[in-house]
């Protein structure tokens, strides 16, 4: 039996060291030094199908057999959509969220609607009875969803390979723990020798694996970052625990687009599909507000309108301040940079403060001539018309460029009963102003859009 042996590591430049250290000689970063087993422990070869692979031997690209890809369509449509258009088989997805997000919920009622799939649920946070209740409370609509608390991979491994289930959950990546390793579950060594052999299982099987695995405080997914490198798509499950509204979002995919995302809404009987985001994203109001535009954004393949919310007052402290909800802070200062030199609107001395209603994160450059309309509707406390949508992005310049998929921004916003919607003249070019309806306001200056609107 050989020793195992140790090194430490600094997670943050990779630095190596034979005895912990407290700050790192090389990047100067502070408590980064993690113990890493270099050279395992020798526990014996174990026999499975899922882990004797073939040796691999030099090949033609020309000669490698080639299928189209084939994928798992899935009951969920958002979480289709977020996939790619379906599970890959094969491949090992990380999903990633805050406590007490939802995560286990999604992928419980992902399981349990996924009819006519065996789907084995392995769970080391709760018991089989608090599983059940849970299901009871979402709905089983798959008979053939198999609950397993257990948390040795060995174990784990062996029940797979006498149920051969058709996907399997593990909730959570970090409660695993592989008797090749002695430090503890939820360790970095432990964490990353779990994903290896559960990335190996799923390559060789064909088995979809979903890992749910817990973030930092700052965010990250927790763990060493190797992780989200083993993996073949990263989903992020996000959202503000005041909203209703949870978003899954593409941060990585090797099967897909990694703007996608998709909504859900946080219900007694879990999770509902919102097929339409422009219903929760726009505010049902009965008169027209000031500061408040609506914009044609696009996530991934799918256009939806967001309200934008604006709302600037003189300071009272003498420093002005900037308060942003949803929306690049660092953007929006520099469109009030352009407001006030190529436009003359004196907001130098005033505070601005700016929300996307529904909770939600739109990095979209398209929204900004929404943004810039809500922040001149404030400041002269005169309403936009409610049924007048913006698709454009601003330059230093003060000029209005042009957007891609402006046409998707077009039907969207037409299909919700917009009477107008202002884009870049530049736009123009390429598009079919008469299969179109509604009212299309194209200019290329900031100052054209006061005009036509105030």
């Amino acid at each position: 039996m050989v020793k195992a042996k140790t090194t430490f590591y600094c997670q943050n430049c990779g630095a190596q060291s034979s005895k912990w250290l407290g700050r790192c000689p090389s990047c100067g970063a502070w408590n980064t030094f993690v113990e890493e087993v270099i050279q395992r422990e020798d526990k014996g070869s174990r026999k499975s199908i899922y882990r004797d692979a073939r040796s691999a031997v030099p090949t033609k690209i020309t000669e490698v057999p080639y299928d189209h890809e084939k994928r798992i369509q899935v009951q969920d449509q958002e979480l289709n959509r977020v996939l790619g258009g379906g599970m890959v088989p094969g491949s090992l997805v990380l999903i990633g969220g805050e406590p007490g997000i939802g995560k286990s919920t999604l992928m419980l009622q992902f399981a349990l609607n996924s009819r006519n799939l065996k789907v084995l649920y392995v769970t080391g946070e709760e018991s089989e009875h608090q599983i059940r209740m849970r299901a009871e409370r979402i709905g089983i609509k798959n008979e053939e969803c198999y609950i397993l608390t257990e948390t040795a991979t060995d174990a784990i491994l062996q029940h797979i390979e006498e149920i051969r289930p058709g996907m399997v959950v593990i909730d959570s990546i970090q409660t695993l723990h592989t008797d090749i390793i002695d430090s503890s579950a939820g360790s970095i060594s432990q964490i990353r020798e779990c994903a290896t052999e559960m990335q190996r299982l799923s390559k060789l099987s064909g088995i979809p694996i979903f890992l749910i695995g817990h973030i930092t405080k700052d965010g990250s997914i927790a763990g060493p970052k190797i992780l989200e490198h083993m993996v073949d798509t990263v989903l992020s499950f996000e959202g503000d625990r005041n909203y209703g509204y949870r978003i899954l979002r593409t941060v990585k995919n090797r099967f897909g687009s990694t703007s996608e995302l998709g909504i859900y809404e946080m219900r007694n009987n879990g999770l509902r599909e919102v097929s339409n985001p422009s219903e929760i994203l726009i505010s049902q109001r009965e008169e027209a507000l000031s500061g408040v535009a609506i914009a044609a954004t696009v996530e991934g393949l799918r256009p939806m309108l967001i309200e934008i919310q604006a709302l600037v007052s003189s300071a009272a402290y003498g420093t002005p301040q900037r308060s942003t909800t949803g929306f690049d802070a660092r953007r929006l200062n520099m469109l009030l940079a352009v407001l006030e030199k190529r436009c003359g609107f004196r907001l130098g001395a005033k505070d601005v403060f700016l929300n996307i209603a529904g909770g939600i994160r739109v990095d979209d450059p398209a929204i900004d001539l929404a943004v810039v309309a809500a922040v001149l509707s404030s400041n002269a406390d005169t309403p936009i018309d409610m049924k007048t949508c913006f698709a454009a992005e601003v330059g230093l310049s003060g000029e209005i460029r042009g957007t891609n998929r402006i046409e998707q921004r077009i039907s969207e916003a037409e299909k919700l009963g917009f009477e107008r919607i202002f884009i870049s003249a530049y736009n123009l070019k390429g598009i079919e102003l008469k299969k179109f309806s509604i009212k299309i306001a194209a200019v290329k200056k900031i100052q054209d859009v006061f005009e036509k609107l105030f």
